[in-house]
This record gives C-alpha cells, structure tokens and sequence, in this order.
C-alpha cells in the first residue's frame, strides 16, 4: 500500500535546492517578524561576532565561538517552529502543549550554556 506523498516533497534536483533555499531565507523572515527572542539573540549574535573576529585568538577559536553562537540561533528557530505547530493545532492550555513549548525552550537553554561554556573557556585559556 502506496504512503500519500505531501505535492511538496515531489521536487528533486536543483529546483529543490532552490527552493529549500527560499524556504529558508522565508523560515528566518518569519522568525524576525513574529519571534522577538530571536531578534534579541541576532542582536547578541552580531555584537559578539565582532567581538570574536577582533580577539587574538585563533582561527579555529573565532570558528567555534561564532559557531556556538549560530548553534543557539538554530535551536531557537526550532523552538520557534515547535511552538509555532502547537499553537496551530489549539490555542487551549494543555498538558502535551506545555510540555513541547517547554522542551523546545530547554533545548534553547542548553544551546545558550554551550555558548557561554565555549567561550568562557577560550577566553580564560587566552587570558588566565
């Protein structure tokens, strides 16, 4: 017995790419627009890249606290989808709803304390 196959799952090749490609450039449009967490962690997220690229650290070191900054942004569009397809399903207060929103939300933390953890440990090792 044949699965139903979402219309959107049809294409291949380099018209997929392309349009994965717009789908994403749309994914972080609607996180700028309706997210305001995400606006705050852009805003962190190019502040300190400047800070990463100005400090005399190596290459590899400035890769990975920019890096894990991405990481959290990543997570937090993730989140953003979870609570996004939750409040699509019912707006009403339940159990399973609380538990997605807060589980994406812990998936978020996590991300924010391997960034602080990665660059604690770079700018003690450089400086201490």
């Amino acid at each position: 017995m044949d699965e139903p196959v979402s219309e959107f799952k049809s294409k291949s090749g380099l018209r997929r790419v392309l349009d994965a490609f717009g789908y994403s450039v749309e994914g972080v449009k609607a996180a700028w627009r309706h997210e305001f967490a995400f606006r705050q962690e852009i805003v962190v997220v190019v502040f300190a890249t400047l800070v990463a690229l100005a400090l005399p650290v190596s290459a590899f070191q400035k890769l990975m606290m920019i890096v894990v900054l991405l990481l959290v942004l990543m997570v937090e569009l993730v989140n953003s989808a979870i609570e996004a397809v939750v409040d699509r399903v019912s707006l009403e207060r339940h159990p399973l709803s609380k538990r997605a929103k807060d589980l994406g939300s812990a998936a978020v933390a996590m991300a924010i304390i391997i960034a602080a953890l990665t660059w604690g440990t770079i700018l003690f090792t450089r400086f201490y």
